[in-house]
């Protein structure tokens, strides 16, 4: 498998895993409130990316590679002061965003160099 199909696969399973993780610790696992939490909508804006991700567009690679700093700064100050599961859940968002960061970043790069031949 070449580096890029690697790269592109890799953005694609860390943003639907995200999304996943996202849904679950807002709706079931570790809410704010019980029974869940309008917080649940802030996986909408991750919605937005995913189908020109599915399609390795470059261009919505380059937006959502920005986009995604916010969900990592919110699982860093999440991680800092939230206790328990949410802690824990928190550092997932970190580890996956940074996973989305960096693999989207590449693969806009290795694209832009093969487009450019």
């Amino acid at each position: 498998m070449k580096r890029i199909e690697v790269l592109h696969y890799l953005s694609i399973a860390s943003l639907i895993a995200l999304i996943f993780l996202l849904l679950a610790w807002e709706g079931w696992l570790a809410p704010i409130k019980p029974g869940g939490s309008a917080l649940i909508l802030k996986v909408l804006p991750l919605l937005l990316p995913l189908f020109g991700i599915l399609r390795g567009k470059r261009y919505t690679y380059q937006w959502s590679s920005m986009l995604i700093l916010l969900y990592f700064m919110e699982g860093a100050v999440r991680a800092w002061s939230d206790h328990g599961l949410s802690a824990y859940l928190a550092m997932g968002e970190v580890v996956l965003t940074v996973i989305f960061f960096f693999s989207t970043i590449y693969y806009a790069q290795a694209l832009g160099r093969i487009q450019a031949r």
